[in-house]
């Protein structure tokens, strides 16, 4: 009786909070965007990228390629380019691919949200992106463009200046792996512990420069600032680094990430 008692306060306080709810500090809103920077000479770009990922519904691609070229050139006024493209989330004919929306249980009030059980699916359209890319960010969760990252122990990109292609070869790599359950999109049901998720590959270790937990409430997020190597598909590397996850107002997911490409 006493546990029933407290979830339903509980149920009742959030029910009175913004229209964000249960998962209330999970998503803020979103600060203007800040410029960033970029230094560049005849082979290497590096700099710093500020990203708005707030959005459940967006994931935001990231070239390198269109700024190293424009580096080449000589031009070094060009950003990186970043390029917003919806989740889709209307319902299509199956084919069989597994794209779509997975609708999870999470079990907030007990375990946390690594206890799940899947509800439903429909099948959905497959993601959109840009003719090129070198990543993806969607909140906490990064993808590549068909790459694989590695974790190193450095914490300053200046570190890597003295890693050689041997280290580099010797170092092991993880590609993207299918997801249904991390890619948040639909918040709908979420009063009833009850997300929509998108079906798609997404990279754990990338992925892992920042980890939300729930509980406790409001959600914990864990910032691991290592920086991160990604092996492209065409064999070169960029460096990753996640300097920070929180923009000026205080909101969430806006990642300042500082890069380095090729290294």
């Amino acid at each position: 009786m006493k546990r029933l008692t407290a979830i339903a306060l509980l149920t009742t306080a959030l029910l009175h909070t913004a229209c964000t709810g249960l998962f209330d500090g999970i998503y803020d809103e979103a600060p203007a965007p800040d410029p960033h920077q970029t230094q560049v000479d005849s082979t290497v770009v590096s700099g710093q990228l500020y990203i708005d990922a707030t959005s459940w519904t967006d994931w935001y691609f990231v070239d390198l390629d269109t700024v190293l070229r424009a580096a080449r050139r000589g031009d070094s006024s060009l950003s990186p380019v970043v390029t917003a493209m919806a989740i889709p989330t209307e319902a299509v004919a199956d084919d069989g691919s597994g794209t779509g929306i997975y609708t999870y249980w999470y079990d907030v009030w007990d375990k946390g949200i690594s206890v799940n059980e899947q509800r439903s699916f429909y099948p959905t359209a497959q993601q959109p992106e840009p003719p090129t890319w070198t990543f993806a960010v969607h909140r906490n969760n990064v993808r590549t463009n068909g790459g694989a990252a590695c974790e190193t122990q450095f914490t300053d990109l200046s570190q890597l200046d003295g890693l050689t292609d041997d280290e580099l070869a010797g170092l092991t790599f993880t590609p993207d792996a299918w997801t249904q359950n991390v890619v948040w999109a639909i918040q709908a049901q979420m009063l009833n512990s009850l997300i929509g998720s998108q079906g798609i590959a997404v990279n754990p270790v990338l992925s892992s420069w920042l980890r939300l937990d729930i509980p406790p409430m409001p959600p914990a997020f864990t910032h691991n600032n290592h920086v991160f190597l990604l092996r492209l598909a065409d064999g070169t590397y960029a460096a990753l680094q996640l300097a920070d996850y929180i923009g000026p107002t205080g909101a969430k997911c806006c990642l300042t990430i500082n890069y380095r490409y090729p290294v």
